[in-house]
């Protein structure tokens, strides 16, 4: 679905993004990382807003360079900043996007009156859009990325400024589009459950280069597990002993402890040792990793801290 082939943007002296190279083959793609971690300039390379100052990207096999006119009309984007036209209808608005894709008049206009009813837009698309609440604002834009039926969809912030109710149904209509139309999907966003519950691949930049790149398929399945527990007594020679059994262990802020079991250990074997230790468990929870643990995992710099 996409790939990043050593893609290098710089405005002026300032690396924006640093040489990212990757290959994507899943239909939902979510793109994480802090602020400033270069999200929106990589969406706006691929679609041809920032050239590209080295190397470059492929979308659904096509080059962002060689095949820029073939690309972009089979992509579907949904900006983060509201980008209306002052005056226009719901209805006008759609169908001019669906003419600027690449439909005929009467086809677009056609199309735009479907594309409003299937977001929920159907009664109100003669309203002028300046008259929507927030939600309806998205909703438009979901509408005119999506009327004239493209191949792969990009969603900037999708869910920015939506209530709960209102981020429900956004999301409800981006998995059907993904998953009863074959729709490709590459979704930006800040929220990670809202990445969580849209892509199976999740690709992390921070400062401009590839910070993590996983399968939350594989991740959701895999065996890997951990403890978080509060210990009282020689905290020291009890992380020791541990780690002499092979687990791996951190500990956070507030004093708990985060432990990594190997395959073959319980956590009744860590209550064993801790008996052993002379210390005391006073709390134990056994999780496993979540896309915040790997999201933070990854943009972690050397010192320990999150950018």
């Amino acid at each position: 679905m996409l790939e990043l082939d050593n893609l290098k943007v710089q405005f002026g002296k300032q690396e924006v993004l640093k040489s990212l190279s990757v290959s994507l083959e899943s239909r939902a793609v979510g793109l994480l990382g802090p602020n400033g971690a270069g999200k929106t300039t990589l969406l706006n390379t691929l679609l041809g807003f920032n050239p590209a100052t080295a190397g470059t990207a492929r979308v659904l096999g096509l080059d962002i360079k060689q095949d820029a006119a073939r690309m972009k009309s089979l992509i579907g984007y949904m900006p983060e900043n509201d980008s209306f036209v002052s005056g226009i209808t719901a209805v006008r608005f759609v169908s001019l996007m669906a003419e600027l894709s690449g439909l005929p008049r009467e086809i677009a206009l056609e199309k735009a009156h479907e594309t409003l009813f299937w977001t929920g837009l159907g009664e109100a698309r003669y309203r002028k859009i300046e008259t929507f609440s927030q939600g309806m604002k998205q909703l438009a834009k979901l509408a005119q990325a999506i009327v004239h039926g493209p191949k792969v969809l990009f969603l900037d912030e999708p869910t920015n400024g939506l209530d709960p109710p209102a981020r429900r149904r956004m999301l409800t209509l981006i998995n059907d589009i993904v998953n009863k139309s074959g729709t490709r999907l590459l979704l930006s966003s800040h929220l990670l459950r809202d990445v969580e519950e849209c892509c199976q691949d999740v690709l992390i930049l921070n400062q401009g280069d590839i910070a993590g790149c996983h399968n939350l398929e594989e991740e959701k399945e895999s065996k890997f597990k951990f403890l978080e527990i509060e210990i009282q007594g020689d905290k020291d020679s009890f992380t020791a002993e541990i780690e002499k059994r092979g687990c791996s262990s951190a500990e956070y802020a507030d004093g708990r402890l985060k432990i990594v079991l190997p395959e073959n250990m319980s956590a009744a074997e860590i209550f064993m040792i801790a008996l052993d230790m002379d210390a005391e468990v006073r709390k134990m929870e056994m999780k496993r990793s979540t896309l915040e643990d790997i999201f933070l995992q990854a943009v972690e710099n050397r010192h320990g801290s999150v950018q």
